[in-house]
């Protein structure tokens, strides 16, 4: 018999179980259960919650969870429950439970979902135990869960395929305890995140995630259409530009944790669906965010009880402020030995990346093929906590000039382990400037460049309101986690990636 002929077959039992309950009036998904205890809870507190099981007066604690283990020893059985804290083991006995919860229990598989009651006591060998007095099937659990199992003396995880375990989170969930622990985790980041910028004085918001202009970031979005209105729209890219309208508009700080969309490959590093966290801070600059963002990190490690100094894959990583700084192109031409700022023709920037085997063919500007080369010599060693500065004005079409070379923009990059973890600059204010900078933008799309930027005249109003100077920052929530959770892909963060339909 294969593995999945074994597999179906299973499926049928566990099926002709459910029927057979039905015969005996047993629902085997009954309405409603509802513990008052947990497994964890129990086991640490056993020393003050025990009392003499000979004792009338004894509590009885009612748990849900998953059937884990089960070991039948003819009158008298052990069993484990999973809930959703961790492990406690059961003591069933048949003069306890009775002739007909005894015979149930004996039929459940495991990954059955079942309800319990009983009370705390200790083994013969100090296992604290529940003797249950009382037990109750809430949902078959018809499909068998994944097994360790062992093949020609290779013991392997039968649920070990990554891309099985994307698509059956669920499974994976159930039956890999790091990988709930990972998303615990997750859960807390963000919550020490939203409690960092609040405590910093800036205020939660919400922008929309249709618009009609994907602005505020370069990349390509995916479109919609609005069947009343009979309007394209596009889902957001960044909320970039509607976040700057409430700077413009009196709200000195905002943030906001958001979902985006781009339109892109999938990759370790890349979701098309991802979350982001960008603030925005009146009289502030790129130096504000700079202090903002290491503060930012060293807050979350914290919180979470990561510290600064810790292990990601095989490097040792510490946070510890303050970063190390770089010039964009003085950390390209170290990593390469091209100096951007020297070259003068895109035919010229072309032959020189393509000497150290960084082929640019489809660029469209000399600052274009500098990306390609930062992204292919630069980016993956930049292992330790360091911010990329000065970035072409060209490739930052909404951050400020500086002032002693208008040619580059007051913006930073912060990576770690080679991965680009966010982006900020001192906001561009000046509503003249920002037209021209989109005007060159929609030039660069009429050009073929997909991810340029969309003419947005009414942003370009907003400014003519006036913006004071403000400082702008957005970090990768996924990018984080993964840095914080040592995962290795971008996936294994995001409780359902994108996947192909099976």
């Amino acid at each position: 018999m294969t593995e999945n002929e074994e597999q179906n077959d299973l499926i049928l039992q566990r099926i002709e179980k459910i029927e057979e309950l039905k015969k005996k009036g047993v629902n085997p998904y009954p309405l409603r259960f509802f513990p008052d205890s947990y497994s964890k809870h129990l086991m640490d507190s056993f020393d003050s919650l025990y009392v003499n099981h000979e004792d009338p007066s004894r509590p009885v604690y009612k748990l849900g969870g998953r059937l884990q283990s089960k070991r039948i020893m003819g009158k008298a059985s052990f069993a484990h429950l999973k809930d959703r804290d961790g492990l406690i083991q059961l003591y069933v006995s048949r003069d306890t439970l009775g002739e007909d919860l005894y015979s149930l229990f004996k039929t459940l598989d495991l990954g059955d979902q079942i309800g319990i009651e009983g009370y705390l006591f200790k083994t013969q060998k100090g296992e604290i135990s529940l003797h249950l007095t009382s037990l109750i099937l809430l949902a078959k659990c018809v499909r068998p869960l994944p097994v360790v199992k062992e093949k020609d003396g290779i013991v392997y995880d039968a649920f070990s395929d990554k891309e099985l375990r994307y698509r059956m989170r669920y499974v994976d969930l159930i039956v890999n305890d790091n990988v709930k622990e990972t998303f615990v985790k997750r859960s807390h980041i963000i919550a020490e995140i939203r409690k960092f910028f609040i405590n910093h004085g800036f205020l939660e918001v919400e922008t929309p995630m249709m618009q009609s202009i994907a602005g505020g970031a370069a990349a390509k979005p995916f479109t919609t259409h609005h069947n009343a209105l009979d309007m394209k729209l596009y889902l957001r890219i960044a909320p970039e530009l509607y976040l700057k309208r409430l700077i413009v508009g009196g709200m000195d700080r905002v943030f906001e944790l958001n979902r985006n969309f781009r339109n892109e490959g999938i990759s370790i590093k890349h979701n098309p669906e991802f979350t982001m966290m960008e603030a925005y801070m009146a009289y502030g600059d790129m130096e504000t965010m700079l202090k903002l963002t290491e503060s930012l990190f060293v807050h979350v490690a914290n919180a979470i009880g990561l510290g600064l100094k810790f292990n990601y894959g095989s490097h040792d990583i510490d946070i510890t402020p303050p970063w190390k700084r770089s010039r964009y192109s003085d950390i390209i031409k170290e990593h390469s030995g091209i100096d951007f700022e020297t070259i003068t023709s895109l035919e010229q920037a072309k032959k020189q990346a393509q000497k150290i085997g960084v082929f640019a063919d489809e660029c469209v500007s000399i600052w274009k093929v500098a990306e390609e080369v930062f992204s292919e010599k630069v980016e993956p060693n930049l292992i330790q906590p360091i911010f990329i500065t000065d970035q072409p004005k060209e490739l930052s079409p909404l951050a400020k000039s500086r002032e002693d070379n208008p040619l580059f923009v007051e913006r930073f990059e912060p990576y770690i382990v080679g991965r680009e973890m966010g982006n900020a600059f001192s906001e561009l204010n000046d509503p003249f400037d920002q037209k021209a900078r989109f005007e060159e933008q929609v030039k660069q799309r009429e050009a073929g460049d997909e991810e340029a930027f969309m003419m947005d005249t009414d942003f370009v109003r907003a400014l003519e309101y006036g913006m004071p100077p403000t400082g702008g920052l957005g970090i990768g929530v996924d990018r984080l986690v993964m840095l914080f959770t040592n995962s290795p892909s971008i996936r294994d963060t995001i409780f359902f990636p994108l996947m192909r339909p099976e």
